[in-house]
Formats: structure tokens, C-alpha cells, sequence
């Protein structure tokens, strides 16, 4: 082989690993943004949750309080 064919290879090799970096670099960011959706999304759910167990939590109350009522009307 000749300078210039090794320097063609080279730079053929330079070229290959520069696209499969930037494929790399593109699923990368992919990822992260599908993580951060899905960190959007379950945090959305924690909160519905929170939500709904504090509603659970004050008709507890409201039930008890009505059971309370009861028991001392009875």
C-alpha cells in the first residue's frame, strides 16, 4: 500500500467511526428523552395517587365520624 491508500483507509475508518458516534450520540439523547417522559409520567401518576389516597383518607374520616354518630344516637 501506498501513503495516499493508507491515508484513504484511514480516513475511511475516521469517516465510518464519525457516523456511528453520531448514531450513538442520536440514540443517546433518544433515551434521555424517553426517560424524562417517563419520569413526567410516572411523577403525574404519584400525584394522582397522593391525590386519591387523601381522598380515601378524608371519606375514612367522614365514616367514621358518621359510625361515631350513629353508635351514639343508638
Amino acid at each position: 500500500m501506498t501513503d495516499r491508500e493508507d491515508i484513504a483507509a484511514v480516513a475511511g475508518q475516521l469517516a465510518d467511526l464519525t457516523q456511528t458516534v453520531e448514531k450513538m450520540g442520536n440514540q443517546l439523547k433518544e433515551m434521555r428523552e424517553s426517560a424524562a417522559s417517563q419520569r413526567e409520567r410516572s411523577d403525574t401518576q404519584q400525584e394522582r395517587i397522593d391525590m386519591a389516597a387523601r381522598e380515601l383518607a378524608e371519606v375514612s374520616d367522614r365514616l367514621q365520624a358518621a359510625a361515631n354518630a350513629l353508635r351514639a344516637s343508638i
